[in-house]
C-alpha cells in the first residue's frame, strides 16, 4: 500500500497564516515536521505567528491583493511543496437590497483573485508530489438569507479547485469547505451577540458545537499529505448541509 507523502522537511506556505484556520493549518504542520513560511498582510500577526510556531518558521508580509506583489513574493521564495490558501476578511452577510456592491467585489478580490493569483504564481515553484489547497464554506452548498455573496464566492472556489485539477495536471488542487467555526471571521460581531451564535448554530449540528479552527486544519493537511485526491472539496462542518 502506498503510504502519504508526509510533511516532514516539506515546505508548506500558508497564505492566511497569522490566525484562525491558517494560524492552525500552519501550526499542526510544523509540529509534524513540516518547514512552514506563513504570509498575511499584517506584519505584526506574521511576526507573532512565527514566534508561536518557533522550529524553522519563517514569514512575510505581503499584500495578496496585489498581484505584482505576489509575483514577487513568489519568485523570491522558491520551491517549495505545498501552497495552502485560508485568507479571508470578516463576513458581510446582508440581504440583497442593501449589499454594497462595492463590499462584495471587495470580498471576490480576496477570497478569489488573490487565490487565483496565488496560484499562478506560486504553483510553477511547487516541487513534484505538492499540492494546493484552497478554501471554500458551505454556504456554497447551504446558502441561507442574507448570504447571497457569501455563497457566491464559495461557489466560485469550488468551481476554481476542479478547473485548475485539470488545468495544472498532475499537480493536485483540492479545496476545504469549513462551517460554521469560533474564529475572528466573525469579529464584526459583537462578543455577546457572537457567543450567541455559537451556541445556537452548535445545537442545531448534529454534533451538537461549532467547529474550532484545529478541527478544519487536519483535513488540510489529509489533502496535503494523502497523495490520491484532486478537483475535490473536503466538508468540515459538524453536519451542517444535513440539518
Amino acid at each position: 500500500m502506498q503510504q502519504g507523502n508526509g510533511l516532514q522537511d516539506k515546505r508548506v506556505v500558508v497564505l492566511g497564516g497569522s490566525s484562525g484556520i491558517g494560524l492552525a493549518v500552519a501550526e499542526l504542520a510544523a509540529a509534524q515536521g513540516a518547514k512552514v513560511v506563513i504570509v498575511s498582510s499584517n506584519a505584526e500577526r506574521v511576526q507573532k505567528a512565527v514566534a508561536s510556531i518557533g522550529r524553522e518558521a519563517q514569514g512575510d508580509a505581503v499584500d495578496i491583493s496585489d498581484e505584482r506583489t505576489v509575483a514577487t513574493f513568489f519568485s523570491k521564495l522558491g520551491p517549495f511543496d505545498h501552497l495552502v490558501f485560508t485568507a479571508g476578511d470578516s463576513l458581510q452577510l446582508h440581504d440583497l437590497a442593501s449589499t454594497d456592491l462595492k463590499q462584495a467585489r471587495h470580498a471576490f478580490d480576496l477570497r478569489y483573485w488573490a487565490a487565483l493569483a496565488a496560484v499562478k504564481y506560486g504553483s510553477p515553484y511547487i516541487r513534484k508530489e505538492g499540492s494546493v489547497v484552497l478554501t471554500t464554506g458551505i454556504a456554497g452548498q447551504r446558502p441561507r438569507k442574507g448570504w447571497v455573496i457569501a455563497a457566491s464566492v464559495c461557489g466560485t472556489i469550488e468551481a476554481l479547485a476542479r478547473a485548475l485539477a485539470i488545468e495544472l495536471a498532475p499537480l493536485r488542487v483540492n479545496a476545504v469547505s469549513p462551517g460554521m467555526v469560533r474564529t475572528n471571521l466573525w469579529q464584526n460581531m459583537g462578543a455577546e451577540e457572537r457567543e450567541a451564535l455559537f451556541a445556537s448554530v452548535g445545537k442545531s449540528l448534529p454534533v451538537g458545537r461549532v467547529g474550532e479552527a484545529s478541527d478544519i486544519a487536519q483535513a488540510y493537511l489529509f489533502l496535503m499529505q494523502e497523495g490520491y485526491s484532486t478537483g475535490q472539496t473536503v466538508v468540515v462542518d459538524g453536519g451542517a448541509v444535513l440539518v
